[in-house]
C-alpha cells in the first residue's frame, strides 16, 4: 500500500445521514416502523395466498408447439393459414412405423390396417398406410387436428401409442413418431419442470444461505421471502399468459423460477450485507435498516431496473418464444425486487439483530470485511494494476477461441437427454423410408399451376418424392418428403432450393412450409433477433450505467469487460458441450439467452461494486476508493454470484438439452464474472486508469483525502 493512501479501518460512528432519492427514504420508514412493517408482513401473507392457486394453473397455459413461437410474417406461418382452407385444415403429422426384422408378415399388415383404422377415428385429414421397399416396415400416416388444449392432444397421441403397441403381432416393434410425437414427447419430458425447479432452487439457496451466514434461523427469512416472490411471479406470468397473449413455454416457465430465486437471493445477500455493516453503526436495529435501504436501495433499484430493461429489449424479437421470454423474466424481476425492498427488510427488523446468532453483529465492533482476504487481494491488485488486467484479459481471450467449438445445429431429433418414443420410431423409419418421411414438407400454390409445382419438387435436388394431396378454394397442396434429415443443415438447403425454384412457376405464388420450414425459420429469426437485441441490450446497460455512475468512462470500461467474460463463458462452455457433455450441438437460442442473462445479471455486480467504489472514493479519493469498495463487497458479491450460479445450475438436472446448456453458461460465466471479471479485472482496470475512470464526474478531478 502507498504510504500516502489512507488506512481502509471502518469509521464505527454513524455517517453523515444520506439524503438519498425521497422515495427511498419513505420506503425505508414505512418498511421498518413498528407497525407499518407488521402490515406490510400482512399484506404480503394475503398476496401469496391470493395468487398461489394461480401459480399452480401456469403449466396449463404453455404454448410449446414450435409452429406457435413463429413470425407471423414467417413463410412457414403463411402455409399453416393457406392449409386452413384445405381438406384436413392444417393439421399436425402422425406417423406410426411397424418394423420386423424378418420382414413383415400377414398378421403384422393386419395390425397395420387396425392402426389405420385407429388413427382414422381422431384425425380430420386422409390418413395411407406404405410398405417399405425392403419389406421390413410398414407406415401408417395421418394428421391430427391442431389443439389448444395440450392435455388433450398428447392424450390422443398417448392413446394411439397404447392402442398400436396393443395390436402389434409378437416379434414386431410399434413407434409412433413424426411432429405429433415430438410434441407429446417434449410435453412429458417437462411436465413437472416447474415443481423440480421450484424445490431444486430452493434446497440450493437454502444450503447456500446457511454457508453464508452461518446462522440456523437467518436463512429463513431471506428463502421465505424469495418463495413468496416466486409465487407472486408464477402467478401473474398465468395472468399476463392467459388474458393478455403471452407466450409462455415450458423453458421460460423453468427458467422464470430460477431467475427469481437466483436474482431475488442476490438481491437479499447484498441488502442484509448492508445491514449487518450498519448494525455496527447503530445502537437502535430499524435505524440500521434505514441506513441500509437508504444507501443500497438505489443500487438494488438501478441493478433490478437494468435486468428488467435488458429482459424488456426481447420484445424486438420476432420470436415469440424469444419476445414471450422477456416479459415473463421481468415479472419475475420485478417480484424479487419488490420483496426483497418491502417484506425482507420487515421481517428482519421484526425479529431484530439477533437473527444473526450466534454471530450477532455488535454496535461499536469493526466489521472484518475491512480487514480481511479481500484487503489483501487488493492490495496485490493496486501494487500492479496494469499487468493484473491485461494478464487477466489474455487468459478470458484464450477462452473466447472455444467457440470454434460451437455448433448451432441442434436437431429436433437431439433435444432431448433421454431415450423417447419419437427420436426412436424416427430412427427406425430412416431404416427402411427417406429420413424426411416422419415430417413431410408442404407447398401451397394457386390450384391451377398444381402440377407444374410438384413437378419443380420432385425435380428439386434433396426432395424423394413429391405428391398433391388436395384442392379447395383455388388453392392446391403438393406433399414432399424429403431424402435427409428433417431439420439437419442438408434439410435446411433443401429447403431454400425447393423454395426458389417454385418461386419460379409462373402464377403459382407458392408458399413452402412443414417441420423443416417451420424449423428454418425459427433458425433464421432467431440470428436475426440476436442481431438485433444484443445492440440494443448494451445500449440500455452502458445508459444506466452512465445515469448511476455519473460517468462515460466508467461505463464503456465496464461495457468491455462485460462483453469479453460472455464470448469467454460462451467459448469456455462450447468446449464443455462437445468434448465432455457430449452434447451434438446448441440451439440457435443458446446465445441470446446467455448474453440476457449473462449481461443483465452480471452487470448487477458491476452496479455493487461500482455504487459503493463511488461513495467511498467520495470519502477518501479515487484509488483509495477502489480498494475499499473491493473490500466490503467483495464477500458480499462473490456469495451472491455463488448462490446465482448454484440456482442456474439446477437447469442441469433437467432432461432437454436447451435447459441444460443455459444452466452450464449462465453457472459457469456468472462464476467467471464474479471470481474474475468483477474481483480482479475491474479493480484492476480501475486503478490503472485512476480518476479518468470517473470522467467528467466530480471524482475525476478528486484526488486521494
Amino acid at each position: 500500500m502507498s504510504p500516502v493512501e489512507p488506512p481502509l479501518a471502518a469509521p464505527l460512528a454513524p455517517r453523515e445521514p444520506d439524503p438519498g432519492p425521497r422515495a427511498v427514504r419513505r420506503l425505508a420508514a414505512v418498511v421498518t416502523g413498528r407497525r407499518s412493517a407488521v402490515l406490510v408482513i400482512a399484506l404480503w401473507f394475503v398476496a401469496a395466498i391470493v395468487v398461489t392457486p394461480l401459480a399452480a394453473r401456469l403449466t396449463r397455459a404453455e404454448n410449446n408447439d414450435a409452429s406457435a413461437f413463429l413470425p407471423r410474417r414467417a413463410e412457414s406461418t403463411r402455409v399453416l393459414d393457406q392449409q386452413r382452407k384445405l381438406p384436413g385444415g392444417a393439421y399436425i403429422p402422425v406417423v406410426v412405423v411397424l418394423e420386423r426384422a424378418t420382414g413383415v408378415t400377414a398378421a403384422d399388415r393386419t395390425a397395420a390396417a387396425a392402426i389405420r383404422a385407429d388413427l382414422g377415428r381422431v384425425t380430420p385429414g386422409p390418413t395411407a398406410a406404405i410398405t417399405a421397399p425392403d419389406g421390413r416396415e410398414l407406415l401408417v400416416s395421418g394428421g391430427l387436428a391442431q389443439i389448444a388444449d395440450a392435455d388433450v392432444f398428447t392424450g390422443i397421441v398417448s392413446d394411439l401409442r397404447r392402442t398400436a403397441r396393443a395390436q402389434a403381432p409378437p416379434g414386431a416393434t410399434v413407434a409412433v413418431t413424426g411432429p405429433a410425437g415430438l410434441i407429446t414427447d417434449t410435453f412429458d419430458t417437462i411436465s413437472g419442470i416447474e415443481t423440480t425447479l421450484l424445490f431444486v432452487a430452493a434446497a440450493v439457496v437454502a444450503v447456500t444461505l446457511l454457508i453464508v451466514y452461518r446462522s440456523p434461523v437467518l436463512w429463513l427469512v431471506p428463502l421465505g421471502t424469495v418463495a413468496v416472490a416466486d409465487q407472486a411471479a408464477t402467478g401473474l406470468t398465468y395472468l399476463l399468459a392467459r388474458h393478455a397473449g403471452l407466450t409462455v413455454n415450458a423453458q421460460s416457465a423453468g427458467i422464470l423460477r430460477v431467475l427469481v430465486f437466483g436474482a431475488g437471493t442476490d438481491y437479499a445477500l447484498l441488502l442484509i450485507s448492508r445491514y449487518r455493516e450498519e448494525l455496527t453503526r447503530h445502537r437502535d436495529d430499524r435505524a440500521a435498516m434505514r441506513a441500509a435501504l437508504t444507501r443500497a436501495g438505489p443500487a438494488l433499484f438501478a441493478s433490478a431496473a437494468t435486468v428488467v430493461m435488458s429482459l424488456l429489449c426481447l420484445l424486438l424479437a420476432e420470436l415469440s418464444s424469444d419476445r414471450g421470454l422477456g416479459p415473463v423474466g421481468a415479472v419475475g424481476i420485478v417480484c424479487a425486487f419488490t420483496a426483497m425492498v418491502t417484506l425482507l427488510p420487515a421481517g428482519l427488523v421484526v425479529f431484530g439483530r439477533r437473527l444473526f446468532w450466534p454471530f450477532v453483529p455488535r454496535y461499536g465492533v469493526a466489521s472484518r470485511d475491512r480487514t480481511g482476504a479481500w484487503v489483501w487481494i487488493g492490495d496485490r491488485i493496486a501494487g500492479r494494476p496494469r499487468t493484473v488486467w491485461l494478464t487477466t484479459a489474455l487468459l478470458l481471450g484464450g477462452l473466447v477461441v472455444g467457440l470454434i467449438s460451437l455448433n448451432p445445429n441442434l436437431r429436433q431429433d437431439q433435444i432431448y437427454r433421454h431415450p423417447v418414443e419419437s427420436v426412436t420410431g424416427a430412427h427406425l423409419v430412416e431404416r427402411s423410408f427417406p429420413a424426411g418421411a416422419t415430417a413431410p414438407t408442404y407447398i401451397v400454390a394457386r390450384a391451377a399451376t398444381a402440377d407444374r409445382v410438384r413437378a419443380v419438387a420432385a425435380a428439386t435436388p434433396g426432395v424423394a418424392t413429391a405428391l398433391p394431396t388436395g384442392q379447395a378454394a383455388g388453392l392446391a397442396e403438393v406433399t414432399v418428403v424429403l431424402a435427409g434429415q428433417p431439420d439437419g443443415s442438408a434439410a435446411y438447403a433443401t429447403i431454400r432450393r425447393l423454395r426458389a425454384r417454385v418461386r419460379a412457376v409462373p402464377g403459382a405464388d407458392p408458399l413452402v412450409g412443414g417441420t423443416t420450414a417451420v424449423n428454418l425459420d425459427i433458425h433464421k429469426a432467431a440470428v436475426r433477433d440476436r442481431t438485433v437485441v444484443i445492440p440494443v441490450v448494451l445500449a440500455v446497460i452502458a445508459l444506466v450505467l452512465g445515469l448511476l455512475l455519473r460517468s462515460v468512462v466508467a461505463p464503456l470500461l465496464l461495457i468491455a469487460t462485460v462483453v469479453l467474460s460472455f464470448l469467454a463463458s460462451l467459448g469456455a462452455s462450447a468446449v464443455v458441450f462437445a468434448h465432455l457433455l457430449g452434447f451434438a450441438g446448441t440451439d440457435p437460442a443458446l446465445p441470446l439467452f446467455g448474453f440476457i442473462f449473462l449481461v443483465a445479471l452480471g452487470i448487477d455486480y458491476n452496479i455493487f461494486l461500482m455504487s459503493r467504489v463511488q461513495e467511498e472514493a467520495a470519502r477518501t479519493g479515487p484509488r483509495a476508493g477502489v480498494r475499499s469498495g473491493l473490500a466490503v463487497t467483495g464477500g458480499v458479491i462473490t456469495s451472491a454470484g455463488a448462490v446465482l450460479a448454484a440456482t442456474f445450475s439446477a437447469l442441469l438436472l433437467l432432461p432437454l438439452v436447451l435447459l441444460a446448456e443455459v444452466g452450464f453458461l449462465v453457472a459457469f460465466g456468472v462464476l467467471l464474472d464474479t471470481f474474475i471479471v468483477r474481483s480482479v479485472l475491474v479493480p484492476a482496470l480501475a486503478l490503472d486508469v485512476g480518476r479518468a475512470m470517473w470522467w467528467p464526474g466530480a471524482l475525476s478531478r478528486k484526488r486521494a483525502a
